[in-house]
């Protein structure tokens, strides 16, 4: 089986990847590999995964946003309502707002009057162009009243090292990329979009917290396969990814990376959060003046 990423090596759906692949080729008998597509937005793998054959060795490991956040952000040549099924959940995260050591400011409040004073000077890296974590720093802007640029990237480890060597003071990524950085005290973790607090971050605020509700989001990984797949080996690799998740050392693994396991949704439930969160989605791109690609 191939699982295809749209990361390169360090990014979030790889941390992901390789605490999944091992279990998995053993509950299945049979090789997994990761193979890594960046770019494009995911664009590059979901084309991948459209032109392998629908025989059940290769499925895509993305986020959430592929199906509701790129669509919107340009133009694809996939249906995300037709070409893409996700089928089973493996990993929740908000994400983070974080800004290099070097800034004077230390929480939400501060970072927003230090940006109002030095208007356009302080930019944010984010991964991909009108993904949510792009969008979520322009809603943010917005709702403050503030100039924050954008940088965008394609992976989360290339930001993360323009961050630390002071080429961009901001940076809004999902927990696992960002922990290491924020312990060392080389981060500073300003707020979290999920409902609540990360376990591992107890002391960083929510966005709701800091007087900014309309940013409370969770997003998720998943397997997604192509349409003709059948449904027999869907089936077959989703009960071996739910075993996967129900191991206490599984659980415990993801939450040292600020995850929350995947929930045990069916693939029809995940086909629904899907359509919500993309209408969500372009409420939030019209009410941020945002034009796609």
């Amino acid at each position: 089986m191939r699982i295809v990423i749209a990361a390169p090596p360090g990014g979030v759906a790889d941390i992901i990847a390789r605490l999944l692949v091992d279990d998995l080729a053993r509950r299945l008998a049979a090789p997994v590999i990761v193979d890594y597509k960046p770019g494009a937005s995911g664009v590059i793998a979901v084309q991948d995964l459209l032109t392998a054959p629908a025989d059940g060795h290769t499925f895509l490991m993305i986020q959430r946003g592929i199906a509701t956040e790129v669509p919107l952000a340009m133009k694809v040549r996939f249906d995300p309502a037709t070409d893409l099924r996700p089928f089973v959940q493996l990993a929740r995260a908000g994400l983070l707002l974080v800004g290099s050591s070097r800034l004077p400011a230390r929480t939400l409040a501060e970072l927003v009057a230090d940006a109002k004073a030095h208007p356009g000077e302080l930019h944010f890296a984010a991964v991909g162009f009108g993904l949510r974590s792009h969008t979520l720093g322009l809603q943010f802007a917005k709702l403050a009243g503030v100039d924050l640029p954008f940088v965008a990237y394609q992976g989360a480890a290339p930001a993360l090292k323009d961050l630390l060597g002071g080429h961009v003071p901001l940076m809004i990524e999902a927990p696992p990329v960002l922990l290491p950085a924020i312990a060392s005290g080389q981060v500073r973790a300003f707020a979290i979009n999920a409902p609540t607090r990360s376990d591992v971050l107890p002391d960083v605020p929510t966005f709701t917290e800091s007087g900014y509700p309309q940013l409370a989001d969770t997003s998720w990984f998943a397997l997604w396969a192509r349409p003709g797949v059948p449904d027999a080996v869907q089936d077959t690799v989703r009960s071996a990814v739910l075993q996967f998740l129900e191991q206490p050392t599984t659980q415990a693994r993801l939450k040292e990376f600020g995850l929350d396991p995947g929930l045990p949704l069916t693939a029809a439930e995940l086909a629904r959060d899907v359509r919500e969160a993309s209408a969500l989605q372009a409420r939030i791109l019209q009410s941020i003046d945002f034009k796609p690609q």
